[in-house]
C-alpha cells in the first residue's frame, strides 16, 4: 500500500486550512483494525479553531486504536461518536463558526475492506482499471443536528481490489482535475507509481498554481512502500545570510595554503661537515617556528578578516535599511499633508490613498522579517506600520467599537430558554429578529421591543434545515435544502411551495428575492436562475436569467438583488449585473485589503452596499460605485456568522457566535 499526498497552495493564500492524517498500525492490537486515513478542510478559519482539524483527527485516531478494538467498522463508528462529543464541546463554548465550513472524510482500510464517511464537500473517488467511480454518491448523509450536536453520521462499507486507487480531495481541486482531464489521465497510469504520477501533474503545474486544497491518493498494492508528499505552489526566492557565502573563499584559500605552504617547501639534503661557530657575546639562538602554530595563526587572521568583511556588509545593509525606511517616512508625511486637505480638495483623498498604499507595499517585506532585524530598525518598522495604520483608518472612515452593544446571547444548553438552538443565520422583519440554521428545522424569534422569544418548527425543514431566507413584502420566505419554499408572517406559516429543479445538477449556493421574483445562484456554473412571480403566491417555471454570452459569476460568494444583481466574486471584487449582462466590476479600494468578503446586503431602498468580512472583524459600507462610506470594526467581532440591516439602513444586527450585537449608525 502506498500513499501520495499533494497540497495545492497559491501564492495568495485564502482563509482555508487543509490537512491529511495517515496512520499505519504498529502494535498487534492496532493491526486488528488496519489503516486509518483522514482528510479535512476548514473554510473561513478564525484564530480559535486553526487547529480544529488536527484536534478532531487526534480524537478519532485515539478512539479507533484503543486496545479493545477488533472490528474496523465498529471501531470507526465509536471513534466518530467520540468526535461528535468533542465537536459538541467546542460548540458549547460558543465557537460554532466551523459549522457549515468544516469538510472532513475518514476512511479505514484492512485487507481491502473499506469503511468510510464524510462531511460536506470532500469527495471520495475510486479509480479502477481506467474507470472513475464516485463511491460516496451512495452515502446517505444525515444533516447536522443542533442538539446534541451530531456532525458525523452514516458509514459505507465496500470491498476493494489490488491496484485500486482511492482519491480523497476537496471540491475545488476535483473541479480543476476534471477541467484539465486529470482524472482520466491518472486513472490510466500504468504502472501506477510516484514517478509516473508526478510526471503527469508536473505537465499541468502552471494550471494548478491557483488551486487551493489537498488530494490524498491511496494505492492498493501488496508491496509496503513509503508515502510521498508534495506541495504545488509558486516558488518565492528568499535571500538569507550565508556563512558559506562569506567565509567560503577564505576557507578555500586556507585549504590551498595547508595543501602546499610555500614556507615549508622541502630542501634537498646534502652531507656537509659541521660548521664551527665561535661564541659571540650577547647573540641568541634562532627559534624554530612550530608549523601548526603558524597555520592556526594564519587561519585566525583570515577569520578576523572574514568577520571584518561581514561587519562591513552589515553596515552597508543598515545604511540600505535606513535609506528605504527614510523614503517611506517621507511618503507618509506627504500623505498626511494630503489628508489635511480632504475637506477642501476631494482629489486629495486619492493622492493620500496612493501614497499610503505605496508606503505599505514597500514596508511589507520589512514587516515579514522584522523579528530578524536589529532592534533599532525593527522598532522603526513597527513605528511606521502604526503610522500607516492610523492614517489608513482616518482615510477609510474606520469606526472602532471597543464595546459593541450586545442585545442577546444564545445558550447551548438544551434546557435553556433557547433550548440548545444554535443559530447560523439572521434576518430582520417587523421589529423581530429571526434566526435559523441549515442544520435545524427550527425558527427562533426575538422581539426587539418586548424581548419575547418563541421557537417555531418550520414545516419544510424537517430533516433538512433552513438554507436561506429573504423578505417579500411583510413576509419572510424560507428556503430549504429540499428545494421547497414556505412563507412566514405574524407567527404563521403559509402553504409549502414546491419549486421545479432548473436542471439536474443544480448546485444552490445563494438565494435572494426582488418584487416577488426569486433568484438563485449556482456558484459552480455561475448561472443565475429566476422564478418569475405570477401573483397569488404562485411562481412560474425557472428560467436562466443571464444571457448566453454574458460573463458568469463562477465561484460567487454571495448575492443581493435590488433591480441589479450584485455578486461578491472569489477575488473579492463585486460584479453588478443588469438586464442579463455584466455592467461593471467594483474593486473595493479599502484598507486593509479585503480577503474574506462573505456576504452582501442591499435593496432598492438603500443607497449603499453592506459587506461582511469575518477575517478582519468588520462591516464595510460603500456606495454603489465602490466608494467607501465607513467601516465598523471591533475585536469582539471574532466569530461573525451573519448580519442583517434595517429597512432604513440605520441599524445593523450581527450574529457573532452565540452573541447578537447591534450597531446604530
Amino acid at each position: 500500500m502506498q500513499v501520495f499526498e499533494f497540497r495545492f497552495s497559491p501564492k495568495k493564500q485564502s482563509d482555508s486550512v487543509f490537512d491529511s492524517f495517515c496512520y499505519t498500525p504498529k502494535t498487534a492490537y492496532e493491526k486488528r483494525v488496519g489503516n486509518l486515513y483522514m482528510v479535512g478542510a476548514l473554510r473561513n478559519v478564525l484564530p480559535q479553531n486553526e487547529r480544529l482539524l488536527e484536534k478532531t483527527a487526534r480524537v478519532i485516531k485515539e478512539k479507533y486504536y484503543r486496545p479493545s478494538s477488533n472490528n474496523p467498522e465498529k471501531s470507526l463508528k465509536e471513534s466518530l461518536k467520540e468526535a461528535n462529543i468533542f465537536l459538541q464541546g467546542v460548540g458549547k463554548k460558543g465557537d460554532v463558526s466551523w459549522l457549515g465550513n468544516l469538510s472532513f472524510a475518514t476512511l479505514s482500510l484492512k485487507n481491502y475492506e473499506l469503511n468510510f464517511t464524510k462531511v460536506n464537500d470532500i469527495k471520495i473517488i475510486l479509480l479502477r482499471q481506467g474507470q472513475i467511480i464516485d463511491i460516496d454518491r451512495k452515502l446517505k448523509f444525515t444533516d447536522v443536528s443542533p442538539w446534541p450536536l451530531k456532525v458525523f453520521g452514516n458509514i459505507i462499507s465496500g470491498k476493494l481490489a489490488e491496484n485500486d486507487v482511492i482519491m480523497v480531495l476537496n471540491e475545488e481541486v476535483l473541479e480543476k482535475f476534471k477541467s484539465e482531464n486529470l482524472l482520466n489521465i491518472i486513472s490510466k497510469i500504468r504502472p501506477f507509481s510516484w514517478k509516473n504520477l508526478k510526471s503527469v501533474l508536473d505537465k499541468k503545474n502552471e494550471k494548478l498554481l491557483n488551486v487551493s486544497g489537498i488530494c490524498l491518493m491511496i494505492f492498493l498494492t501488496k508491496e509496503i512502500l513509503s508515502g510521498k508528499k508534495e506541495t504545488i505552489s509558486p516558488k518565492i526566492p528568499k535571500k538569507e545570510f550565508s556563512f558559506k557565502e562569506v567565509f567560503g573563499p577564505i576557507v578555500e584559500l586556507f585549504k590551498k595554503i595547508i595543501k602546499k605552504p610555500k614556507f615549508l617547501t622541502p630542501v634537498k639534503k646534502t652531507r656537509t661537515k659541521p660548521a664551527k661557530f665561535s661564541n659571540i657575546k650577547g647573540q641568541k639562538p634562532k627559534l624554530k617556528l612550530n608549523r601548526n602554530l603558524i597555520l592556526i595563526f594564519i587561519f585566525l587572521l583570515f577569520l578576523i578578516g572574514g568577520f571584518s568583511v561581514f561587519e562591513s556588509q552589515q553596515k552597508k545593509q543598515m545604511e540600505i535599511y535606513k535609506s528605504d525606511l527614510g523614503k517611506i517616512e517621507d511618503n507618509i508625511l506627504k500623505a498626511e499633508n494630503y489628508l489635511a486637505l480632504i475637506e477642501t480638495r476631494p482629489q486629495a483623498a486619492r493622492n493620500a490613498n496612493f501614497l499610503l498604499k505605496e508606503s505599505w507595499d514597500k514596508l511589507s517585506p520589512y514587516l515579514e522579517i522584522s523579528a530578524t532585524l536589529p532592534k533599532t530598525i525593527s522598532d522603526q518598522v513597527i513605528s511606521i506600520f502604526d503610522k500607516i495604520s492610523k492614517d489608513f483608518a482616518k482615510l477609510n472612515n474606520v469606526i472602532e467599537i471597543p464595546d459593541p452593544q450586545q442585545i442577546f446571547e444564545f445558550s447551548a444548553k438544551p434546557d435553556g430558554e433557547t433550548q440548545g438552538f444554535i443559530a447560523q443565520k439572521i434576518i430582520l422583519s417587523n421589529n423581530n429578529l429571526y434566526f435559523y440554521s441549515p442544520y435545524s428545522s427550527s425558527l427562533f424569534e426575538l422581539n426587539l421591543s418586548s424581548n419575547d422569544k418563541k421557537i417555531y418548527s418550520v414545516p419544510i425543514a424537517k430533516g433538512s434545515g433552513v438554507s436561506a431566507a429573504d423578505l417579500m413584502d411583510s413576509s419572510i420566505v424560507l428556503f430549504s435544502k429540499s428545494e421547497n419554499l414556505v412563507t412566514f408572517r405574524d407567527g404563521e406559516f403559509g402553504n409549502i411551495i414546491a419549486l421545479k429543479n432548473p436542471f439536474s445538477e443544480f448546485n444552490f449556493s445563494n438565494f435572494s428575492s426582488y418584487k416577488g421574483n426569486f433568484y438563485f445562484l449556482d456558484k459552480t456554473t455561475g448561472e443565475i436562475i429566476k422564478y418569475p412571480y405570477l401573483g397569488g403566491l404562485k411562481w412560474g417555471s425557472p428560467e436562466t436569467w443571464l444571457a448566453a454570452n454574458a460573463k458568469k459569476p463562477v465561484d460567487g460568494q454571495s448575492m443581493a438583488v435590488d433591480g441589479s444583481v450584485w455578486v461578491i466574486n472569489k477575488d473579492q471584487s463585486i460584479s453588478q449585473y443588469y438586464s442579463k449582462y455584466l455592467q461593471k466590476t467594483l474593486n473595493i479600494d479599502v484598507f486593509p485589503e479585503p480577503t474574506d468578503l462573505s456576504k452582501i446586503i442591499t435593496s432598492n431602498n438603500l443607497p449603499y452596499l453592506y459587506l461582511m468580512e469575518p477575517a478582519q472583524k468588520r462591516i464595510i459600507i460603500t456606495d454603489k460605485s465602490g466608494l467607501i462610506i465607513k467601516q465598523f470594526q471591533s475585536d469582539k467581532f471574532d466569530n461573525l456568522l451573519d448580519f442583517t440591516v434595517s429597512g432604513n439602513g440605520k441599524e445593523i444586527y450581527l450574529l457573532n457566535g452565540l452573541k447578537v450585537y447591534k450597531i446604530t449608525d
